[in-house]
C-alpha cells in the first residue's frame, strides 16, 4: 500500500506530484530543488543550493520516518557538470559514512532556473 509522504519543513510540491511516497519498505522521494520553504525562492551558487537541497531531503524523509543514513540511491541533475566538484563538496559531508549508490548529470535546463536538483530513494528504516 502506498503512502503519501508530506511535511512543510520542506517546499510544498511546484506540480502535481507528492514531495514522497513510501511503499514496500522503500520511500521514494521527488527531485528537490534548493527552495527556501518559507520565501519559496532558489537562491545562492551550487554549493548553497546543494546544501538547501539536502536540508529539504533530510526533512521529508524524516517525515516518512527515516532519514538520509537509508538513502540506497540518488539522482543529481546540475544546470551545469562543471559545478560537479563544488556540488560534491557538500553533498560528501551529508553522505559521509556509506554514500549511497548515485548517478549525475547535465540537464539543459531546471526548474525555478536551478542550478541542482536531487531526488532519492531510501530504506524505510
Amino acid at each position: 500500500m502506498k503512502e503519501q509522504i508530506s511535511t512543510d519543513k520542506a517546499p510544498a510540491a511546484i506540480g502535481p506530484y507528492s514531495q514522497a511516497i513510501k511503499c514496500n519498505g522503500l520511500v521514494f522521494v521527488s527531485g528537490q530543488l534548493a527552495i527556501d520553504p518559507e520565501s519559496g525562492e532558489v537562491t545562492g551558487d551550487v554549493k548553497e543550493q546543494t546544501k538547501t537541497v539536502l536540508i529539504n531531503l533530510s526533512a521529508i524523509l524524516e517525515a516518512a520516518g527515516t532519514g538520509l543514513s537509508n538513502v540506497l540511491k540518488t539522482t543529481v541533475y546540475l544546470d551545469d557538470i562543471g559545478d560537479f566538484a563544488a556540488m560534491n563538496e557538500v553533498y560528501a559531508t551529508f553522505f559521509s559514512d556509506a554514500p549511497p549508490a548515485r548517478a549525475a548529470f547535465e540537464v539543459a535546463r531546471l526548474p525555478k532556473n536551478a542550478l541542482v536538483e536531487i531526488e532519492a530513494v531510501a530504506a524505510a528504516g
